[in-house]
């Protein structure tokens, strides 16, 4: 998946004759603290509401400020792994997406990036979490596909968690079925720790609950 794909065109950009409630009033329709401001084709930086903060006349153009814009942005063929390292390590809730000649060609909202998340990790769809602690040298995400498809499963998603100065890692698993009780039996007979599971059959299928508590941990 690259920036380009993932591209809204129903954000607006914001222009430097644009006034202070102009800008405002653009953020609170689309929930955004973040606008891009360009000229034609050219991005000038991304502005943030915490520029505006001070500012007590909302009829000056922003132009007319002394802002201290950051400039992030992707390049249109970059990965979208690019995109979310920037979200988080910036907490932006917009992503300015350029072509090669540094010209804007729209942006990444927060919510566009929510929802590739969810197909990303299959949230919607029924099945089974299975959390596995391994050791970093076992990680082989072929056997554990093996095992899942032994009782004619897929693997729907999966994603991995690191530890600081820890040789183990956790491993979650989204398989396509609701009843794990093979599969995590298959698991345990090959030596895997199996932290914890979830399935849709019962109440504790907390898979949207997790999700969501993974974009706060991210604080997207």
């Amino acid at each position: 998946m690259l920036a380009i794909e993932l591209i809204s065109n129903a954000i607006p950009p914001v222009h430097t004759s644009d006034s202070i409630q102009k800008v405002y009033d653009r953020m609170v329709e689309f929930r955004l603290r973040h606008l891009p401001i360009v000229n034609e084709e050219q991005f000038l930086g991304l502005l943030s509401e915490d520029d505006l903060i001070e500012e007590t006349d909302y009829t000056v153009p922003i132009g007319s400020l002394a802002l201290s814009l950051v400039n992030p942005y992707v390049l249109e063929e970059q990965h979208i792994y690019d995109v979310i390292r920037l979200f988080y390590e910036r907490q932006l809730s917009v992503v300015p997406v350029l072509n090669t000649k540094k010209e804007y060609l729209g942006l990444i909202s927060i919510n566009t990036m929510n929802e590739y998340f969810a197909k990303l990790t299959s949230v919607a769809n029924p099945g089974g979490i299975i959390v596995l602690e391994v050791d970093n040298k076992n990680n082989s995400l072929a056997h554990m596909s093996q095992v899942v498809e032994s009782d004619n499963a897929q693997v729907l998603s999966s994603y991995t968690r690191t530890f600081a100065d820890s040789t183990r890692m956790e491993v979650t698993l989204k398989v396509n079925k609701q009843d794990i009780s093979n599969i995590t039996a298959t698991f345990s007979r090959y030596g895997y720790d199996i932290k914890a599971t979830f399935n849709s059959t019962d109440h504790n299928d907390n898979s949207m609950d997790r999700f969501d508590s993974f974009m706060n941990y991210l604080n997207l």
